[in-house]
């Protein structure tokens, strides 16, 4: 791991995503998955479990049986013959994730999502989709969690295509190439503009209890790889949480804890967390949007859009942890 060589692969995100929106707008990554296809089985460790678990969401919300698994799970939905099992893996080589598919294969139809071809991931899968995020040189998945969004929700529009069998509740498909070409703009827009907030964010968070992220289940990724981010490069503590749940469970480290955290905005329980914020003097830095008892704000272009937010907001916490890290070398 590399931390001069990760900040390269996040300066390389806006060309990385306009390459695969081409990708997508050149054919259907997809085409293969058969008709008749009643339960889809994301199965995926790190990062690729936290953009599965946003995909799986969505589906639910379209009419789909789908369920994001820990590959670690040693019990789960059964295979057969109507169950899409979707193996995500960036390496292709995640033990867990491997042991999980073997599983499926021969027995449901097999989908691996990878970034390296020919990788033991795809060995015996029905169909192969590479992520085409190129190589991640500074040894930290951040490419790949973005592309890997932007390619589950082109498996949502083909899932939900109307005369599919999954496509009860299905809506008006998502112009997928579109909106990752808006979120290179607006990835670049945040690259661009680093000068202005990055500093001020850097300070903002520096305290000696760590980084806490909070984000709305429909983005609840952005928040567990935003603290992931925040371990695996500059080995920092840090923990996720879902906006909703906040109250429940991480309220209570506001009364003892330094508290900083990065808040997501758009849950319908930003208010309610952020009331105990206040009240316990707690610092909070919000990105994508504003919240009057937040210390400061970093916004982005196209910031109001949330497919634009779920593929964008985690370079935030992204070259935070970079320049933490980098400083330490």
């Amino acid at each position: 791991m590399n931390p001069e060589l990760y900040l390269a692969d996040l300066e390389a995100k806006p060309a990385a995503l306009a390459g695969l929106a081409s990708a997508l707008e050149a054919g259907d990554p997809f085409d293969g998955i058969p008709a008749g296809i009643r339960r889809v089985v994301f199965l995926g460790m790190g990062s690729s479990r936290y953009a599965a678990g946003v995909a799986a969401l969505r589906l639910r919300a379209a009419g789909v049986d789908a369920v994001a698994e820990y590959a670690s799970a040693s019990v789960s939905y059964p295979p057969g013959p109507d169950t899409l099992a979707v193996a995500v893996s960036a390496t292709g080589g995640s033990r867990e994730t491997l042991d999980a598919v073997a599983r499926h294969r021969g027995r449901s139809y097999v989908l691996a999502l990878t970034n390296r071809s020919g990788s033991a991931i795809t060995e015996g899968a029905d169909l192969v989709v590479p992520m085409a995020a190129g190589e991640e040189r500074g040894g930290v998945s951040c490419r790949t969690f973005q592309h890997t969004l932007g390619l589950l929700l082109a498996l949502q529009n083909r899932l939900t295509a109307p005369g599919r069998a999954t496509s009860a509740g299905s809506g008006t498909a998502l112009d997928v190439p579109g909106l990752l070409r808006r979120s290179a703009e607006a990835t670049a827009d945040l690259l661009e503009r680093r000068g202005r907030w990055l500093d001020p964010a850097m300070t903002l968070l520096d305290g000696p209890a760590g980084v806490y992220t909070i984000a709305p289940a429909e983005r609840l990724s952005s928040a567990e790889q935003s603290a992931l981010m925040f371990r695996e490069g500059p080995r920092r503590a840090a923990d996720a949480c879902e906006t909703g749940d906040w109250s429940h469970v991480d309220v209570y480290l506001t009364k003892t804890l330094d508290y900083r955290a990065i808040l997501f905005p758009g849950s319908r329980y930003d208010d309610q967390a952020m009331d105990w914020i206040r009240q316990r003097g707690s610092t909070v830095l919000t990105v994508g949007g504003e919240h009057p008892d937040a210390r400061a704000a970093v916004r982005y272009l196209h910031d109001d859009d949330p497919d634009v937010a779920l593929l964008t907001e985690t370079l935030v916490a992204e070259l935070v942890a970079a320049h933490w890290w980098l400083a330490q070398h």
